[in-house]
């Protein structure tokens, strides 16, 4: 019995949107046809009184975002990571969305510790605080360790937010599937598959094992980067909806505050630069948040990471290819780029690789030409982008997400100092990672691996070989007659198809 409620959940939110004035500006984002924005206009106005009323001071949709609630300002903030579904523009606004909401009673957060972990908050710490933080999924206390003197935060689950996330997800669900149907020119944008990702992304946040895991896997990796901390869990007083970990002490990434503290902000923001490209080639695992508001510095000059809901994760080959297109540009050797997007598939093979190799100049040599100030890789992948969708590269959605990271982590740095030259900055980074991996050490590497995994089969290979021969000698014989006892079978694959032709046709 969702339905009623889905149907009057979307018309309060398209209600919101155009009391806010932020429709037109949503279907302008997502390149809808002029006459779909004039029926809206003209649908929405008789219904613009159930819209609820947000904060005239923010830009439109930030405003209906935020009006609406939790779950809404959750899926902006994640939308602010697609910048080819929503557009660069709306992008930006959308990664300004603030989810500071009024915090849930401290005596309600000790019954939740103590409901997950088993045990008495007076018995476990010596301190527990008033919320130092609160946003739409949780918020933070900050604590002291009875037996060590320990100091940790503990961020808790808000009670219900469970059952209201999933109410509002359901009616995005909902929304996508009518979308879909009544709106062929939203194809493209793959509104489920964005649901799908964005339930992917709170069902981890709701479960703060998840995160706690992540702490774990990314300090593990990080672990002997200089200038690098990453706090760690107590994962015995940690659990799904309680996460236990190391308080993180630090300033803000602020050079009026990093100067004052006797520290060089220029060699602060060398360093945000520098360890978040060696966390995605090296690693290719990266914290994918790394806003001001999710790193503190250190007294001692360190970078101090935390809040690790939204993380990125490329494989090593996409890690290579990213790596090689990204020193191809600093040497201008742009053919060399297009020919790494051809071996590695991204472009079809039937395409002009002479062509591509002068769209890509085009891209680069304007950008070289800038001074420093101006460098910027985030645009240089942006119009990558763009050039490569002319030329039939389908999307991918993980290095969407590290473009939108660099785009934050090139914002930090520059409010550092504002004339950081990128290309300088990164160069090492990349320069050490093709030395590393796309050179005869890396070759010897892949053949030691390629070597242990064929020992493995070792044993096996000569009866795979035989059978694989065997099949391909034996004569192939379709059976045509069905089956005994399965016409329902046929019947229902019939239809299937049937119903999926009359769908493909309606969606074309």
């Amino acid at each position: 019995m969702r339905g009623p409620h889905n149907i009057w959940r979307l018309i309060r939110t398209g209600a919101t949107f155009e009391r806010s004035g932020a429709m037109q500006a949503a279907l302008a984002a997502m390149e809808a046809p002029p006459r779909l924005r004039v029926l809206a206009r003209v649908l929405g106005r008789p219904f613009k009184f159930l819209g609820y009323r947000g904060d005239p001071a923010l830009p439109p949709v930030t405003q209906a975002i935020t009006a609406l609630g939790p779950a809404y300002i959750k899926f902006g903030q994640v939308l602010s990571t697609r910048p080819d579904v929503v557009g660069p523009e709306l992008a930006e606004q959308l990664r300004m969305l603030q989810d500071r909401l009024p915090p849930f009673a401290t005596g309600t957060a000790k019954l939740v510790f103590e409901a997950e972990t088993g045990l008495a908050v007076d018995a476990v710490f010596s301190e527990f605080s008033e919320p130092v933080a609160a946003a739409s999924i949780a918020q933070v206390h900050r604590a002291r360790l009875a037996d060590t003197g320990r100091e940790v935060a503990v961020k808790i689950v808000r009670p219900g937010i469970e059952r209201a996330f999933r109410r509002d997800i359901d009616a995005f669900y909902f929304a996508a599937a009518l979308i879909e149907r009544v709106a062929p020119f939203a194809r493209r944008l793959r509104p489920s598959d964005v649901i799908r990702h964005f339930d992917g992304v709170v069902q981890g946040e709701l479960d703060l094992r998840l995160e706690a895991a992540a702490a774990s896997e990314f300090g593990a990796n990080t672990r002997r980067d200089a200038g690098f901390r990453v706090p760690q869990p107590v994962w015995h007083l940690s659990g799904k909806r309680v996460m236990t970990m190391d308080w993180a002490e630090g300033m803000p990434l602020d050079p009026v505050v990093v100067t004052a503290a006797g520290l060089d902000p220029v060699v602060i923001a060398e360093r945000v630069l520098q360890l978040f490209l060696s966390h995605a080639l090296r690693d290719g695992y990266f914290h994918a948040d790394m806003h001001q508001g999710n790193l503190k510095v250190a007294a001692n000059g360190d970078i101090v990471a935390y809040d690790f809901g939204i993380m990125g994760q490329i494989d090593e080959y996409t890690r290579r290819v990213y790596a090689e297109i990204l020193y191809g540009f600093i040497q201008k050797d742009y053919r060399r780029v297009a020919e790494v997007h051809f071996e590695a598939g991204y472009v079809p093979r039937d395409r002009d690789v002479d062509a591509f190799a002068r769209a890509l100049r085009a891209v680069g040599e304007p950008i070289f030409g800038m001074d420093a100030s101006q460098i910027s890789m985030a645009r240089l992948l942006a119009y990558l982008f763009e050039v490569t969708e002319r030329f039939g590269m389908q999307t991918r959605t993980e290095l969407i997400l590290l473009q939108r990271t660099m785009v934050v982590v090139e914002g930090v740095a520059r409010s550092l100092d504002p004339h950081v030259n990128m290309w300088q900055v990164a160069r090492p980074v990349v320069e050490t990672w093709i030395r590393e991996n796309v050179g005869p050490k890396a070759a010897l590497r892949d053949a030691a691996r390629t070597m242990r995994v064929l020992s493995r089969f070792g044993p096996r290979l000569p009866a795979l070989v035989e059978t694989a021969l065997i099949r391909q000698t034996e004569p192939v014989v379709v059976n045509l007659r069905p089956q005994r006892g399965r016409p329902a079978l046929y019947v229902a694959l019939g239809a299937g198809l049937a119903l999926a032709g009359v769908a493909v046709a309606g969606l074309l």
